[in-house]
């Protein structure tokens, strides 16, 4: 429920609307797990919540870590599905990768989530549940915000999912929720221009594209959604977004080895992306074995980004984290007890 939501559905069973806010306080910026947690409202009203509305909590199934702190979650939804995630502390940042689907449905060839297929949505409610598991989990460890950052770059694609994202989106901004700044939320999309605008004008938070290729031949073998929305159709779209006075956009570009990586595809994409306010992430492909693609060298990755950089684009490249745990871009994949 949204903050409005939680006050109203108070005020029909009989308690204030200032319940309402605590209660949501309790849920989303302190991020308790049960209604016993909840001191500041009598036992009386939080055994009466405890029969109303019973909890159904992300569950943390399993955890892995890495020696730079990174740790990649299996997160165990009611329905006995899984779902990963992945925190990534760094200096100035800790952040938190959260998914919106159980799989993914666009099926990108060098993806290993998209070789789950699509099980179906996540709610609101599971979506943040990722968030405040973690939370809970890690402000046990430490008396700094455990997270500071969220990324919408786990399993599934999160503008196939729009209502339940905004949704949840919309309550890790609140100010009674996780109060989280809107420039320190990013989601992530392959390109559902048909969404992006709604996306856009519905939330104010940073969007990122996962564009990939510079031709829509290379584009299409690797990423189904282009023969939808093709890369013309895409960056039009990108054109036209209504982003806020100091946004830019964000084009992600994995570089898979023989094939996006030449310099003449460097050429190109800094053609495509001239007059739009962006950034580009190039992010050295993550190794999945099953899949037939490899890592270009650091030789080959440094030379397209200088020749984007001569293009006069702002590049940066991506430093992988969680790869030791298959948990870096790319690599999220969630089969029921394959960490037991």
């Amino acid at each position: 429920m949204s903050f409005d939501q939680i006050q109203d559905w108070m005020v029909e069973k009989g308690e204030s609307a200032y319940r309402g806010r605590q209660v949501f306080r309790w849920l989303h910026a302190r991020a308790v797990r049960s209604f016993d947690e909840m001191t500041d409202l009598s036992r009386d009203l939080r055994a009466k919540l405890t029969d109303l509305a019973p909890l159904r909590m992300v569950e943390i199934a399993d955890e892995l870590k890495a020696d730079d702190g990174t740790i990649k979650f299996r997160y165990v939804l009611h329905d006995g599905l899984e779902v990963e995630g992945v925190y990534m502390p760094a200096e100035s940042r800790r952040t938190l990768c959260i998914s919106t689907q159980v799989g993914c449905g666009m099926g990108c060839a060098f993806c290993a989530t998209g070789t789950m297929g699509l099980s179906r949505n996540l709610a609101a409610s599971e979506i943040c549940g990722q968030f405040e598991v973690v939370t809970h989990l890690l402000r046990g460890e430490t008396n700094i915000r455990p997270v500071t950052n969220v990324v919408f770059m786990g399993m599934g694609e999160p503008l196939a999912n729009l209502d339940a994202v905004v949704r949840a989106i919309e309550i890790l901004l609140h100010e009674h929720g996780a109060g989280l700044s809107r420039r320190r939320i990013t989601v992530s999309t392959v390109g559902i221009v048909t969404a992006m605008e709604e996306f856009v004008s519905r939330v104010p938070v940073k969007l990122a594209i996962s564009l990939n290729a510079a031709s829509d031949d290379i584009r299409s073998k690797i990423m189904p959604i282009n023969k939808r929305f093709g890369l013309g159709r895409l960056l039009d779209c990108c054109r036209r977004l209504p982003l806020s006075h100091n946004d830019r956009l964000t084009f992600e570009y994995v570089l898979l080895s023989g094939v996006n990586d030449s310099d003449a595809d460097a050429r190109r994409l800094a053609g495509l992306l001239s007059g739009i306010r962006c950034k580009v992430n190039l992010i050295p492909y993550n190794t999945f074995e099953p899949l037939p693609f490899e890592r270009p060298s650091g030789e080959r990755v440094e030379r397209f980004q200088s020749i984007l950089i001569a293009g006069d684009l702002s590049v940066f490249i991506r430093r992988s984290q969680g790869e030791s745990l298959r948990a870096a871009c790319g690599q999220l994949l969630a089969v029921r007890g394959s960490h037991e």
